[in-house]
């Protein structure tokens, strides 16, 4: 059986291990041994009574052509298929190899070590309470995790947007630069939300990774560009300026004025 195990693991076709009966290597197709048609026939199945984009992959074997990929993708569209994803075996750039755009010179590839270590900065959005983990690796910042307290929100945008800041870090894109570019972002529906929750401390989520970023660097207010003025007349506390608006820095007392 280990065996058996091994071969399937090193890509042997499941036909062509004689210790697999045939009645079941005959059922134990795998993805290279389906033709691409078959693999946006059986997509288009699920998509017919699906509303969401459904995800299927057409897994083509190496020596696959560029017609090969046209081909699907124009019949992804005549069937209505949403979208689609093409993998060609072997296309991917050898580990080893990593593009020299992608290379810290001090960080090995862009690849991410066993362990991790950092710091988890809890925030009110309009969605609910909103965790922010941002880690470190000997070399610095190397990758962003947001999960929501409870159901809401746009968990796959966060999970998208977390994995593209990780990945950023970790080819060693500047950490300033990544926080710079999600600072600011509304949330329209956040900011109607807040209106009659006071609680609500930040906007959108792309906001809050950024601070949280800014926390993990131990930033000072300069260069997070947001200004103390005068004090909150609910708390007493500091208030920041930020984009037009004036927000309280106490998580207890939520006060905010725009315009």
């Amino acid at each position: 059986m280990d065996s058996v195990r091994h071969r399937l693991g090193q890509g042997v076709s499941p036909r062509d291990i004689p210790e697999i009966p045939s009645r079941i290597s005959q059922a134990m197709v795998t993805a290279y041994q389906v033709v691409p048609e078959w693999h946006v026939r059986i997509q288009a199945a699920f998509q017919e009574f699906t509303d969401n984009a459904v995800s299927k992959t057409i897994n083509l074997p190496s020596e696959a052509e560029v017609q090969e990929v046209d081909r699907a993708f124009r019949l992804t569209y005549e069937l209505g298929c949403k979208g689609t994803t093409v993998y060609r075996d072997a296309s991917r750039v050898d580990e080893d190899h990593v593009s020299s755009d992608c290379e810290d010179t001090t960080r090995t590839s862009g690849q991410r070590i066993r362990t991790t270590k950092g710091q988890t900065t809890k925030f009110r959005t309009g969605c609910g309470t909103l965790f922010v983990t941002v880690n470190k690796d000997r070399y610095g910042l190397c990758e962003v995790f947001a999960n929501l307290g409870k159901a809401g929100g746009c968990p796959s945008q966060s999970e998208a947007m977390c994995r593209s800041v990780s990945a950023a870090l970790r080819c060693g894109v500047d950490p300033k630069v990544l926080a710079e570019q999600l600072r600011g972002i509304r949330c329209l529906s956040t900011i109607a939300e807040r209106k009659t929750n006071k609680n609500i401390d930040v906007l959108p989520c792309p906001d809050a990774i950024a601070r949280a970023i800014d926390d993990a660097l131990e930033e000072d207010c300069e260069s997070t560009v947001i200004s103390i003025v005068h004090k909150c007349p609910d708390c007493g506390e500091p208030l920041r300026k930020e984009l037009g608006c004036i927000f309280c820095d106490n998580g207890d007392c939520g006060y905010a004025k725009c315009g």
